[in-house]
């Protein structure tokens, strides 16, 4: 009775032992499995950020690059260059001169007045004083006399003197090819040195002008002031090649379309090119009156102009004290 309560007891211990082994087996092998699954799935949460595409931002208006408005900006530019050379192809200095002395005078000349006022007045001078050397040997009350029409003519008397005096003792009476050069010359700037250089040696420059710097801001080519800082700005739209006729068709379309106070917008050939349109007349009957020299039927500025204006239709102008 004993041993058969002793050996139940032992196999019940056995019993009990066994199952517990078995469940700490399977809950060994539960969390095994869920650690597993863990991993599994951040395995594939990583796969998938890896190779998920980044969210988009919130869309935005698209904004033009500095390099696309630039391009815009020349070919524009170029556009209203092409344009203007169809319209004025016998674009011309407008100063009468037969060399290079005789330019850089009649443009330290032009300060502040027409170049039809300079032209009516330097045949007399240039009848007298015909060299630098001559002219820097001339009396001044002399000369004054002779330039007073143009105004300013004590300031300008000295400056054609003192330029002849410097082309006589620096250059042996040449009129140097070189800017800076030019600009040493007493009243040359380099407004005056690009005139010089692009009609009487053919080296490129950007005559900054009134005109010029007028339109040039209408046309929103440059938003600079300064005339060397223009000469900069719009310089870098074009090939250097192109300066001067660029200088030439820009001033022909100040005076005679594009003017100060009244553009004459119903009648410009660039009007769909310009940002400007409207500030002028825009009927075309009221702005064709406002057109000047060949465009309107009037004499030019030029008592000598080039064969090529007047066979556009160009008429010269009257010597100084014609009716």
């Amino acid at each position: 009775m004993g041993e058969q309560g002793s050996g139940g007891d032992e196999e019940r211990a056995k019993t009990v032992k066994k199952a517990a082994v078995e469940k700490a087996a399977a809950s060994t092998s539960a969390a095994a499995k869920g650690t597993a699954a863990k991993k599994a799935t951040a395995a594939r949460t990583a796969g998938t950020t890896a190779t998920a595409p980044a969210p988009s931002k919130s869309p935005r208006s698209p904004r033009p690059s500095s390099s696309g408005s630039r391009t815009a900006l020349v070919r524009r530019a170029r556009r209203i260059n092409r344009e203007l050379a169809e319209v004025y192809p016998y674009a011309h200095p407008e100063l009468d001169f037969e060399n290079p002395f005789q330019l850089v005078v009649a443009t330290v000349l032009s300060a502040q007045t027409t170049d039809l006022r300079v032209n009516q007045t330097t045949p007399g001078l240039f009848a007298k004083y015909p060299t630098p050397e001559d002219l820097a040997a001339a009396d001044p009350e002399d000369v004054e006399e002779i330039l007073r029409p143009t105004g300013f003519f004590r300031a300008k008397t000295r400056s054609v003197i003192g330029l002849s005096k410097a082309l006589v003792e620096q250059f042996d009476g040449e009129v140097p090819g070189r800017l800076e050069d030019l600009v040493k010359l007493p009243g040359v700037g380099r407004k005056t040195a690009f005139v010089v250089l692009g009609n009487a040696f053919g080296r490129p420059g950007i005559t900054v002008d009134t005109h010029f710097q007028r339109l040039v801001r209408r046309w929103k080519w440059t938003e600079e002031t300064e005339p060397d800082k223009i000469e900069t700005a719009v310089g870098s739209l074009f090939p250097k090649s192109e300066w001067t006729m660029l200088s030439h068709y820009v001033i022909f379309h100040g005076r005679r379309i594009c003017h100060a106070r009244k553009p004459a917008c119903g009648a410009c050939p660039i009007a769909p090119l310009c940002p400007a349109y409207g500030e002028g007349e825009t009927d075309p009957e009221k702005a064709k009156k406002l057109l000047k020299y060949e465009k309107g039927g009037f004499p030019g500025q030029r008592l000598n102009p080039p064969q090529a204006y007047l066979d556009a239709g160009g008429r010269p102008a009257a010597p100084l004290g014609a009716g």
